[in-house]
Order: C-alpha cells, then structure tokens, then sequence
C-alpha cells in the first residue's frame, strides 16, 4: 500500500518499540458528483510526495518556520503508509475505507495526516474521530461548504463542513479564509450561524491577523485542521480548481498551525483540493508540502 515516494522519505511504518507521532496516508477519491471526474484532485497526494523529495536530505537541518530541526532534535516518529485504495465514483466505499484508516491510525495512538483527494475527503476522515472526541474543527478554505447536497449527493465537495456539523463528537468549529463567491447561498450562511461556526474570512485575518480565528478555540481543545488549498492565495497555491484573489499568505497558515499547537492541540489535519493539472511550475506542490513540514513539526513539538 506503500508509495513509490513516500513525503521527504518517510518510512511506511516505524522501528520496533518506536512511538509515531503522526501517521500519514492519502485518499485520492472521495464522493465525486454524478458526471464528474475528480481524477485531476487525486494526483495531488504523489505531487506532494514529489515536491518533498529535495528536503528529504535535510530532515536534520534547520528548519527557520518550526525554529529547529523537523522532529526537533528526537527521532524520526512519523511515518508515510501511503495510499487508502480508492476509485473514482465508489463513494460509499471510499468514504468506509477513509474512515477505517482513521480509526486505524487514532488507535495507534497516533495522529492522522490525510492528503486529498477533493473536499469530500474530510467527511469519512471526521467520521473517524467518533470515539475520539470531543474535536473542534478548523477550516482554511475560500468557501463555507455547507450545502445539504448538491446534484443529489449529500457527501460531495459542496457539503463536507455540513456534514461535519452533524456529528455529535464536534464540538464546534472555526472556518478561515472565506473570500469572493461560491457555491453558498444565503441560506447555507445562515444554517452556518445557527449551528455556532465562527466565520472568520480571509480580509479579517488580513487585518487583524491570525488571532482573529484562533480567540475562537478553547484553549487546550484537541483540534482537527481542515485546510482547502484554495483558502491560500493563488499567487502561492495557483494549482486549485477555484482561484479567488485575496486568500491567506503562506506564513498566514503557519502560524494558524503553529499557534493551534501552542493554545490548544492537534488531533488530526488533512490536506485537499490540490489539483495539480492547474499548477504552475510545481508551485503549490511544493507551498503544500512545506504546509504539511510544518503541521508534522507542529505536531512533534506537542506535550
């Protein structure tokens, strides 16, 4: 199940008696619309992987955004399984075969970094939190995703942040980034703010920065990180299928990521909507491999 390239080449699975720390496995399928091809979403996992390879040397160096070395000096804890088996229009059994892998991981204990995959992914990967709760939800995304379906399917791209407010081990959730137009109405907003999720959008981090998002998480709650690549700028995540001008900076998501370690603590962080057929020049590739560094250094350096 393992990769050709496993992320800054990592091991698939860990020493005798070593203690992951993070385990990383990638879900190229999730629930896809009726007529449409996420193919293009599924190449984003082994783009990563790709981008990743010049710094699989240097794991040992310094890193200057995490402050110190990867895994801060200790041994390697994070191990690369590689793929879940999904196929294109198999929703139910991707979304099954997504959860099991969380749970899987969870029990190690271990926490679980999951590379899209379309923003369908997250759906299957907070369903496996279900005995793992409470966990609050962080969204970086240009879009609310609270449509109750969209072409009949209720599991789709359009859905995953609904869909997660339905889940009784959710104990509230904070999304980032919100800019331009999408596929949310006035409607889908307004279900958004009965429910309790804090709307915190893109020109507010902007202005008051990433405080404006985080004053919204308890303090030492266990967080799980969902982040949209097209919550980024696209002058630095151009490989999206919906660019909108005015998205987070890269040293933005940083520090969300960072500070979250520091106020309260990661359980979980995925990945998505890296469509590497839009890139240019291996740019966002290598913007998300260096988003997922810091998320696994993050991770590391938590009590």
């Amino acid at each position: 199940m393992s990769a050709v390239l496993s992320f800054l080449g990592l091991p698939d699975r860990l020493p005798a008696g070593g203690v992951p720390r993070a385990v990383i496995f990638s879900a190229g399928h999730g629930s896809t619309y009726r007529g449409q091809d996420s193919s293009g979403h599924a190449l984003a996992a082994d783009a990563i992987r790709a981008a990743s390879q010049e710094d699989a040397a240097l794991i040992e160096h310094w890193d200057f955004d995490l402050g110190g070395p990867l895994f801060d000096g200790r041994p390697v804890s994070c191990a690369d399984v590689g793929n879940v088996p999904t196929a294109l229009h198999d929703n139910a059994g991707n979304r099954a075969r997504i959860e099991v892998k969380t749970r899987e991981v969870l029990a190690l204990p271990a926490v679980p970094i999951v590379l899209g995959g379309d923003d369908s992914v997250p759906i299957p990967f907070l369903a496996g939190f279900a005995d793992h709760g409470p966990v609050w939800v962080l969204q970086i995304d240009a879009h609310i995703d609270w449509r109750d379906e969209l072409h009949g399917e209720r599991f789709g791209y359009s859905s995953p942040m609904r869909r997660i407010s339905e889940m009784a081990h959710v104990a509230g959730m904070v999304q980032v980034g919100m800019r331009s137009v999408g596929s949310a109405r006035p409607g889908e907003v307004e279900a958004a703010l009965r429910y309790g999720s804090h709307l915190v959008t893109a020109r507010e981090i902007h202005s008051h920065g990433v405080a404006a998002a985080l004053r919204h998480i308890p303090e030492g709650a266990r967080v799980v990180i969902t982040l949209d690549c097209d919550g980024l700028d696209p002058s630095i995540m151009p490989g999206v299928a919906a660019r909108a001008p005015g998205g987070l900076t890269y040293t933005q998501a940083i520090d969300l990521i960072a500070d979250i370690g520091k106020r309260a603590r990661i359980a979980g962080f995925d990945l998505v909507e890296l469509y590497p057929p839009a890139d240019i020049g291996g740019l966002s590739a290598l913007t998300a491999a260096r988003l997922l560094v810091n998320a696994i250094g993050t991770i590391v350096r938590q009590d």
